[in-house]
C-alpha cells in the first residue's frame, strides 16, 4: 500500500525487532491507515470519520464572573502570597455509584497545590464565601455571541453546578449557566448545528505535574468564559479545523472577547465507526485539529480491529485475568540499568503475563506508537510512575534481549500466545500500575474506553483521564434564576457585526486577496476596514493588503506596544490624506506605528527620514539617470530601464507622489 513504508512510520527502535516492526507495518495495512496528507473523503467516510467542538473564549470583562476581583491580571510563576494544598475524596453518589474520574484520581495520591495571590483571588474561589450576583457585562456579552450564533436565548438563566474533578477547580466545581440552544454556523460548504452556548467561570493553570504533585496558578480561575458547543456534524478533520475558526471568528467580531495567548481553547471530540467518543482536551492552536482528529480516528479504527484479534484469541474473554510476579533483578542476566538497580533505586519490578495478547503489544495505534503505549501512558498518569516504567519484547523501549524476555516467559508460565513484559517503579506505586494494567487491557476486549486525551503539536495524543460521567451537573442552590426580559435581547441584538460568512463574501466581492482573509477575521479588522472604505473612501484592496500582509509582516518581525491599537494605522492613513501625501508611505510607517502608537504623524515622517518634494524636484534627476543607464546598460530591455530608474528615484518619490505616476512618468520619457 503506498505511503506505508518503514522508514516514514515505523518507530526507529523497533527496527530493531522483525516481529514488531512485522506486526506495526501488518496492522497498518489490515486497517487501511491512510497518512494525513494522502486521505480523501472516502477514507474517512470508510472508517465513519465524526467530530464535534467545544470552543472556548475568555471574556474581556473588568471583574471575574461570580465576585469582584479583577480579571486579566497575570502572575509570574514566582509571584504569590499563599498556597493551598488540596486532595481528592471521592464520595458515593445519591444511586450509590462513584464517578470514574473520581476514583481514578483518587488512585493517583495527587497533590494538589494551588498558588494564590492576593491581587486577583478571594475567599470565593476555595467555596468559603458565597457568590456574588453574575457579572452583568458578560451575561449581556455571552447573549449577543449567541445572538450571532442564531441562538435561540433561554427565558431564564439557571446556573449549576459542574464536577471539575481533575483539580483545576479548588472547589471540585464550576458554576456554569446554559445562554442559548439550538443554533448554527455556516462553513464554505455546510452548515453545522451547534447545540447550546455556556457562560461559565474559567479554570486554574497548571504550571507543573510530576509525580505525585500538581502545581495551579490561580490569576485565570473564575474569569468569564463562554463554551460554544456543536453536534458531531463534521466529517473530515478540514470541517473541524473550519468549524473550529468561523466560531472563533464570530466570537471575535464582537470586539468583547479576549485574544492573548491561553484565552481561547477548544477540546475535540473525535469518534470512528463502531468506536466511542473520546474528547481531545485544551487543543491550543486550531492548525493541530486536522492531524489530531484524523490519528485519533485512525487510532479507534486500530484498536477496533485489534479487539476483533484478541477475541479469536481469548475464548472467554469474562474469565481473562493476567498474572503477575514480584521479581529478583538478580535472578536474571539483566542488561539495562533501569531494571537490573530498581532494588537499589528503591524500585520493586515486577513481571507481567498478558494471556492471549501475544503480538499485540506491537498493535499499531497513531504514527509512531503502538498499544504497549497505551498501558506505558496509563502508567504514568494514574500510577505517577515516569516512562520508562515498562518494557516488553514489542515496545518501543525493547531494554531487554530475547532471552531474557524467554527466561521472564518461562518463570510467569507464559505461553507463545501471550505478552510479557517488566514493570516497576516506587513499593507504593505498583499495585496501582498492576491493576492499571489488567484494567486497560480488559478494555481492549470492549475496544475503544471512553477517555479524555492530551493533545501534541505533532497530532498525536497521550491519555489524560477517565471521561466524566453524564451526570456531574446539579441546581446551584446559592444563586437565584436569572430572567432574561425581551427588551433586553432585542437591545443586544440591534448591532450585531458581520458573520463572518457575510463579510468574506463582501472581501471576495471587493477583490481583497484571499490569502488575507484568516488574518483579517482573526484579527477582527474587517469592521475597520469596512469604515476605511465607507467613510474614509479608501481603496479596498490597499485597505485589505495593507493590514493582510504588510502588518502581518510587521507583527512578525517587531514588538508591538501594548497601547497599540489597530484604529491608529486608519487614523494615522487619514492624516496623511489630508496633508496631500500620497498614500503608500504608510507602508513604509507601519513599524514606527506599531511600536511608538503615540507618535504624532509629522514625528513618524521625521523618524523614517521622510523629507517632502514636489513633482519637479523629484524629477529633476530623471534625465542624468536616464544618461547613466545608457551609458551601462547590457540589455535593450524597456522594462529593465524603467526599473533601473524606479530604484534611483524611489525613495524620493514615496509619498510625495504615487509610485504609479512615477512609473507613467518614466515610461513616457
Amino acid at each position: 500500500m503506498a505511503g506505508h513504508g518503514l522508514p516514514r512510520y515505523t518507530p526507529h527502535r523497533m527496527k530493531k525487532i522483525p516481529s514488531a516492526r512485522q506486526n506495526y507495518r501488518h496492522t497498518l495495512k489490515a486497517i487501511g491507515y491512510v497518512p494525513r496528507q494522502q486521505a480523501t473523503q472516502a477514507d474517512y467516510d470508510r472508517i465513519g470519520f465524526m467530530s464535534g467542538l467545544e470552543v472556548h473564549q475568555q471574556l474581556n470583562t473588568g471583574q471575574k464572573l461570580f465576585c469582584r476581583c479583577p480579571a486579566g491580571i497575570y502572575q509570574a510563576d514566582e509571584e504569590y502570597d499563599a498556597e493551598v494544598i488540596r486532595h481528592m475524596r471521592p464520595t458515593l453518589s445519591e444511586l450509590g455509584e462513584y464517578d470514574g474520574t473520581a476514583l481514578m484520581e483518587f488512585k493517583t495520591r495527587k497533590n494538589i497545590v494551588y498558588r494564590i495571590r492576593n491581587q486577583t483571588t478571594c475567599t470565593y474561589e476555595v467555596d468559603d464565601t458565597p457568590p456574588f450576583p453574575i457579572n452583568r457585562e458578560a451575561l449581556d456579552i455571552s447573549i449577543m455571541i449567541s445572538l450571532l450564533k442564531k441562538l435561540n436565548i433561554v427565558g431564564e438563566v439557571h446556573i449549576t453546578r459542574k464536577q471539575y474533578l481533575d483539580g483545576s477547580i479548588p472547589t471540585g466545581f464550576q458554576r456554569t449557566a446554559i445562554i442559548g440552544v439550538e443554533g448554527a454556523i455556516r462553513l464554505s460548504n455546510k452548515t453545522v448545528r451547534i447545540i447550546q452556548l455556556s457562560l461559565e467561570e474559567d479554570s486554574c493553570r497548571e504550571i507543573s505535574d510530576s509525580g505525585h504533585w500538581r502545581v495551579y496558578k490561580t490569576d485565570r480561575l473564575g474569569m468569564p468564559l463562554i463554551e460554544t458547543v456543536t453536534y458531531p456534524d463534521m466529517v473530515n478533520p478540514d470541517e473541524v479545523a473550519e468549524a473550529c475558526q468561523v466560531i472563533r471568528f464570530l466570537n471575535r467580531s464582537t470586539g468583547k472577547v479576549r485574544t492573548d495567548i491561553g484565552a481561547a481553547r477548544q477540546d475535540v471530540n473525535v469518534s470512528c465507526r463502531g468506536g466511542t467518543r473520546v474528547e481531545i482536551k485544551g487543543v491550543s492552536h486550531i492548525k493541530w485539529i486536522p492531524a489530531l482528529t484524523h490519528n485519533e480516528a485512525f487510532r479507534q479504527w486500530a484498536l477496533l480491529h485489534m479487539r476483533s484479534l484478541l477475541l479469536k484469541q481469548v475464548s472467554d474473554p469474562r474469565a481473562w485475568s493476567m498474572s503477575q510476579m514480584e521479581l529478583d533483578a538478580s535472578d536474571f542476566g539483566l542488561a539495562s540499568a533501569a531494571l537490573k538497580n530498581t532494588r537499589k533505586n528503591g524500585m520493586q519490578l515486577y513481571g507481567v503475563g498478558l494471556p492471549g495478547f501475544g503480538g499485540l503489544l506491537s498493535h499499531f495505534t497513531q504514527p509512531g506508537k503502538v498499544f504497549a503505549d497505551e498501558l506505558s501512558d496509563r502508567i504514568k498518569v494514574i500510577a505517577c510512575i515516569a516512562r520508562p516504567n515498562m518494557t516488553t519484547d514489542e515496545c518501543l523501549h525493547p531494554l531487554e534481549g530475547k532471552k531474557v524476555m524467554d527466561q521472564l516467559r518461562q518463570k510467569l508460565g507464559s505461553g507463545s500466545g501471550d505478552a510479557v513484559l517488566f514493570c516497576w517503579g516506587p513499593a507504593e506505586d505498583m499495585p496501582t500500575a498492576l491493576e492499571t494494567i489488567g484494567e486497560r487491557c480488559r478494555m481492549a476486549f470492549e475496544g475503544v474506553p471512553n477517555e479524555t486525551r492530551k493533545s501534541f503539536a505533532d497530532g498525536t495524543t497521550v491519555f489524560e483521564r477517565v471521561l466524566p460521567g453524564a451526570d456531574r451537573m446539579y441546581p446551584d442552590t446559592d444563586s437565584p434564576p436569572i430572567p432574561l426580559l425581551d427588551q433586553d435581547i432585542e437591545r443586544l441584538g440591534r448591532d450585531l457585526p458581520v458573520e463572518s460568512a457575510e463579510a468574506l463574501q463582501i472581501m471576495k466581492n471587493w477583490g481583497i486577496p484571499a490569502d488575507t482573509y484568516t488574518y483579517l477575521l482573526r484579527k477582527n479588522l474587517f469592521p475597520l476596514i469596512r469604515e476605511m472604505v465607507e467613510k474614509q473612501g479608501e481603496d479596498p484592496v490597499f485597505a485589505g493588503t495593507l493590514f493582510g500582509h504588510r502588518l502581518k509582516f510587521v507583527e512578525g518581525h517587531y514588538e508591538k506596544a501594548k497601547d497599540f491599537d489597530y484604529a491608529r494605522v486608519a487614523g494615522m492613513l487619514a492624516a496623511l490624506r489630508q496633508e496631500g501625501l500620497d498614500a503608500g508611505l504608510i507602508r513604509t510607517m507601519l513599524p514606527v506605528i506599531y511600536q511608538h502608537p503615540k507618535m504624532d504623524l509629522a514625528s513618524v515622517l521625521t523618524s523614517i527620514g521622510f523629507v517632502r518634494m514636489d513633482e519637479a524636484q523629484i524629477l529633476s534627476n530623471l534625465s542624468f539617470f536616464s544618461k547613466k543607464f545608457d551609458s551601462i546598460r547590457r540589455s535593450q530591455s524597456e522594462h529593465n530601464r524603467v526599473n533601473w530608474l524606479m530604484g534611483q528615484l524611489r525613495e524620493n518619490a514615496l509619498g510625495n507622489i504615487p509610485l504609479k505616476r512615477l512609473r507613467e512618468v518614466i515610461r513616457a520619457s
